[in-house]
């Protein structure tokens, strides 16, 4: 019993690794020391992904194993991953060596066709078609149905969300925040702290048996750690993607973090109906905003981040909404990426209180704690 409890901690451990989430903070601009280099020149044994910066492999496996619904030991051998041992990595390679192909001669090069494209989570593509026993007919709006009449404005969406949080005003004199909390994963509970200081110090520190996981971002660069292993900077392209994790004014910049906000088909998410926004960037999906259509604040919250084989996604919903100094906190959130979710349940929330610049700094060591 007690070695079952130490796998599940660890689970949690490397999870809180995997998923990126509200908790896990964005580089202000700076990359990483490897993600100026090729692939090839900080890993083993690089063959279809060369040229491509060391630190997007990590979001390319992630794409892989969440279109596939597999683990890293599907393709990889466990701690020799540089090994071509298992049959799987080589057919893995072929299958990019194909899409690559596929893209370059029929699509001009763009990223069309994706692992996901034909494994949509399963291992081995279905070859035939599924009988759907609910069929519908027409058009999604993807494809060209018309929006439902007289829904409002972006600007009309994001500014009655400013106004549901507590004003522009009280949004911008919230210099920092500490949040004391529950994360739920796996059914097992840990305890979470949660240090913000504007205008871009984050670091979200999770409590475990064997030691403490921490992801930071000290207003340079961003870093995760776990108990017993190597830190990990954050890769450029998840940390674009949660740039706005670290910005306590979040609500007032979400057109300069999103790009083009446009209106989309209202969802219904669990008993709230809501206004969708899309978003995208240079052609590209950046991500979707969902709005309580009656208290106008934001419930949902999907974030793409790219990678050379394809848009990782992450899906965060927002609950339970409290008045901390004047401005409405959420007080609950799940995060959710393809390989599992988590929810962090806020205890308290303090706005404005001082937090030095030391409780950011970077670990020397492997498994050594941030400052507490």
């Amino acid at each position: 019993m007690k070695t079952k409890s130490k796998m599940v901690m660890g689970s949690i451990a490397l999870l809180v690794l995997a998923l990126i989430c509200r908790a896990q903070i964005a580089s202000g601009g700076g990359h990483s020391t490897s993600g100026s280099k090729p692939a090839e020149q900080v890993y083993k044994n690089i063959q279809v992904l060369k040229g491509i910066p060391a630190d997007q492999l990590i979001p390319a496996m992630q794409f892989i194993t969440a279109s596939l619904g597999v683990e890293c030991g599907f393709c990889h051998v466990e701690n020799h991953f540089d090994q071509d041992d298992k049959k799987p990595k080589q057919t893995a390679r072929k299958m990019m060596q194909m899409m690559m192909a596929i893209n370059q001669n029929n699509f001009d090069g763009h990223r069309e066709v994706t692992c996901n494209s034909c494994h949509r989570g399963a291992r081995t593509p279905a070859a035939i078609p599924a009988i759907n026993e609910n069929p519908t007919t027409g058009l999604s709006a993807a494809e060209g149905e018309a929006l439902p009449a007289n829904l409002p404005s972006a600007d009309q969406v994001i500014e009655k969300y400013v106004q549901a949080l507590g004003g522009a005003n009280a949004i911008e004199k919230v210099s920092s925040r500490y949040e004391k909390a529950t994360m739920n994963l796996f059914g097992r509970e840990a305890s979470v702290e949660i240090f913000d200081k504007s205008p871009d110090k984050r670091i979200s520190i999770t409590h475990l048996p064997d030691g403490d996981s921490s992801t930071v971002l000290d207003g340079r660069e961003g870093w995760l750690s776990a108990p017993h292993r190597p830190i990990r900077e954050m890769p450029t392209g998840e940390a674009e993607s949660a740039r706005m994790d670290a910005d306590l004014q979040m609500p007032l910049h979400l057109k300069e973090d999103f790009g083009d906000l446009r209106p989309a088909r209202p969802e219904k998410i669990g008993d709230r109906e809501t206004y969708q926004l899309a978003a995208e960037r240079q052609g590209r999906p950046t991500g979707r905003l969902f709005f309580d259509q009656q208290s106008g604040l934001l419930i949902r919250m999907i974030r793409y981040s790219d990678s050379p084989l394809g848009l990782n996604p992450l899906r965060i919903d927002y609950s339970d909404y409290r008045p901390v100094d004047g401005v409405q906190v959420p007080f609950r959130w799940t995060v959710a990426r393809p390989a599992g979710q988590f929810t962090i349940q806020a205890s308290s929330v303090e706005q404005n209180v001082p937090i030095d610049d030391s409780k950011f700094l970077k670990p020397t060591t492997i498994g050594e704690a941030s400052p507490k």
